[in-house]
């Protein structure tokens, strides 16, 4: 562990640290992970014994930033990781197991400023500008699929269901059950749970939350469907398409504003019961979808599954009913004030969620605030329509592949603000070597097309 001057670097309440504190004592914790993220969203995780807890909230702990993907180069490489007292929970233990308990870390240079490299502190920056525009809360409900296979040596799935497929089909519905008591255990809320449209695939939904509480929830969310996974023997992936010719796993992000308690995304009166500033939200997220593709949809992978059929959006459009858009406000409960909200579809679940949810707040209040006009819904299923048709009716598409949405990325203003120029560039330059990386590498299918016949 890096070596730094003590400073009282905290910026938390002093009470939350002490029932922090507190708890660890009660529970009989041994050990206290602290987690953060790099810029990819890969959790990192490093444990302090209970006699360090306290020095940690007070002061935190330093650590080599040089090896962790996209922070500072080795000439500047100490870092601060600042756990949050709000995040204590209990991890999920079986009997005889030792005792932890996590705290998700804000990340602080020497000096005690926020690092411009720490994914959260977008978030965070995204929300002051939402509040500096105000309105003061952004609710996220991400629908999270993943699948279930053997091991990870294949893609051998465990069964044949379907979408809502009862447990005669569905070999991992215990698993499921497992999954959801230990996400509830640490203060996840799960609305619903059921098998997917793919065999062996799944999805445990959480109840919306405030962003950053709900991207705390995602990134505890895949480790915890991981950890079950592998304790019963299986592989959990969330991988965006990880088997040819099958839909692959999204992450359906449910979005709205609320300003003193009310949905600012609502109106009675309007036809579609959206309010401006909801109009200009969405149509500030169709106007930068291709920009911020490439942070929603990150990996080579994603690009597998953002193709048309498999429902998977591809064009940028909205909807009320139509699950082709790329945006959808769904009719569960037509007319409702707190049921309004706008569905992005396109995300996978293996985004960074601090850097997805920073990016859709930005391009949503982009619209708000130079007022962008949301065009006319789309009701027509999109993918039966022929090309001309789609240029007749402006409906452009995402990027057909990572190059091609990492160019658009790098051109993108609203991204370099969003996501800050540290991260912009170190970003742009790590997705750039993934692209070229797999560009250049020979498959099997262009061995089986081409060899014999060229």
């Amino acid at each position: 562990m890096a070596q730094v001057e003590s400073r009282a670097r905290a910026t938390s309440d002093p009470d939350a640290r002490r029932e922090a504190l507190k708890r660890l004592q009660d529970e009989n914790v041994d050990f206290l992970l602290l987690w953060f993220t790099d810029i990819e969203g890969h959790l990192k995780s490093f444990a302090v014994t209970p006699s360090e807890v306290e020095e940690a909230l007070n002061d935190g702990m330093g650590f080599d930033g040089s090896s962790i993907t996209g922070f500072n180069a080795i000439e500047e490489s100490d870092m601060v990781a600042i756990p949050d007292p709000s995040t204590f929970q209990l991890m999920p233990a079986r009997e005889g197991e030792m005792k932890m308990a996590r705290m998700i870390c804000d990340i602080v240079t020497p000096d005690g400023k926020p690092y411009e490299g720490d994914p959260r502190y977008v978030l965070r920056r995204a929300l002051e500008r939402m509040r500096a525009l105000g309105f003061d809360t952004f609710n996220v409900g991400p629908e999270l699929e993943y699948f279930l296979f053997e091991n990870d040596k294949g893609t051998e799935t465990l069964d044949e269901g379907g979408y809502f497929a009862m447990t005669t089909l569905d070999a991992a519905s215990g698993l499921r059950q497992e999954t959801v008591h230990a996400l509830e255990s640490m203060g996840i809320p799960i609305e619903y749970v059921h098998h997917e449209v793919g065999p062996s695939q799944h999805e445990i939904d959480m109840r919306f939350a405030p962003a950053l509480e709900m991207a705390d929830h995602t990134v505890t969310y895949r480790l915890i469907v991981k950890e079950i996974a592998k304790k019963a023997g299986y592989h959990a992936t969330f991988m965006p398409k990880p088997i040819f010719g099958e839909n692959g796993s999204g992450m359906h992000t449910h979005q709205s504003l609320f300003s003193d308690g009310r949905n600012a995304f609502f109106d009675g009166d309007d036809r579609w019961h959206l309010s401006a500033a909801g109009k200009a939200f969405i149509a500030g997220q169709l106007r930068h979808a291709r920009e911020i593709a490439g942070i929603f949809a990150q990996w080579v992978n994603s690009y597998k599954r953002l193709v048309p059929g498999y429902e998977a959006p591809v064009y940028v459009a909205w909807s009320q009913r139509n699950r082709s858009a790329l945006i959808r406000i769904p009719l569960y409960k037509p007319g409702s004030e707190q049921a309004t909200r706008a569905e992005i579809r396109c995300p996978d679940p293996a985004c960074n969620p601090y850097l997805t949810f920073a990016a859709l707040l930005h391009a949503g209040l982009e619209g708000i605030e130079q007022g962008y006009e949301l065009p006319e819904p789309m009701e027509t299923n999109l993918y039966h329509l022929t090309p001309e048709q789609r240029r007749e009716r402006g409906i452009v598409s995402l990027p057909e592949t990572l190059g091609e949405a990492i160019d658009a990325l790098a051109e993108s203003e609203l991204a370099r603000k969003a996501l800050g120029p540290h991260i912009f560039d170190r970003y742009i330059e790590l997705k750039r070597k993934e692209w070229d990386e797999y560009r250049v590498q020979l498959t099997g299918w262009e061995l089986e097309r081409y060899l014999s016949v060229l």
